[in-house]
């Protein structure tokens, strides 16, 4: 028997094209047509207007005048300030998950760091930029600052814009190798160095990730094609 989705058009909606931007399906500069959504999602007009919103107010998504929607385009310097605010919140989530983290936490951090090689490894480019991601998310968890965590959590959803814009649809989030020494540092409780090397991993990224290769933007019927909502 199917399973029955319990949540609101708009929330289905919303998660699905959220998930889109994040998995770097909705590549910046697509237009998000009103019609085409509703027709995809089987929803009004106004519903996909609601969602649309909301990812504007995320700042993942520009609403032009007459209702024209766009996903957005992270300028360079934009995407340094994006950058910036990162190495500042997850140098002091680093220092603090190196105080706290015990020992299912680094466990947990270890699996995720594997599991991301292993899917890197095995040319499951998706796979590895949601292990990648939980990576960074599982340091602000652990870290037990909700503060910092919504802060980073925000930046997060924009950093697949920020790399489809400047490095195209070939882009990859983090380097592995980069991500087994802040373990090592965590492990060792040490604050200074776990920071430290979280400032380094990210300026690295920040490098590697600005050199202005844009993504061409993506059809909406083939990126929501299996959508079931």
């Amino acid at each position: 028997m199917p399973q029955v989705d319990a949540r609101s058009p708009e929330e289905r909606v919303y998660a699905a094209v959220h998930a889109a931007i994040q998995d770097h399906r909705l590549v910046p500069g697509t237009k998000l047509k009103e019609v085409t959504l509703a027709e995809l999602f089987g929803v009004s007009r106004a519903v996909v207007r609601k969602v649309l919103e909301r990812l504007a107010h995320m700042r993942l998504v520009d609403l032009r005048p007459n209702r024209v929607a766009l996903v957005a385009t992270p300028s360079a310097e934009e995407s340094r300030q994006i950058f910036h605010a990162r190495r500042t919140i997850e140098s002091a989530i680093a220092a603090l998950a190196a105080e706290r983290a015990s020992a299912r936490d680094v466990a947990a951090l270890r699996q995720v760091v594997n599991a991301e090689r292993q899917a890197y490894d095995a040319g499951d480019v998706r796979g590895g930029l949601q292990h990648s991601i939980e990576f960074h998310r599982r340091l602000a968890a652990i870290a037990g600052n909700a503060v910092l965590e919504r802060f980073l959590d925000e930046l997060i959803s924009r950093m697949p814009l920020v790399l489809l814009t400047h490095r195209g649809l070939n882009a990859a989030p983090c380097a592995t190798d980069e991500h087994t020494p802040i373990v090592e540092a965590i492990v060792a409780r040490d604050p200074a160095r776990a920071a430290a090397l979280v400032h380094e991993h990210l300026l690295h990224l920040e490098r590697e990730a600005i050199n202005e290769r844009p993504a061409p933007p993506a059809d909406l019927a083939s990126v929501f094609a299996a959508a079931s909502v």
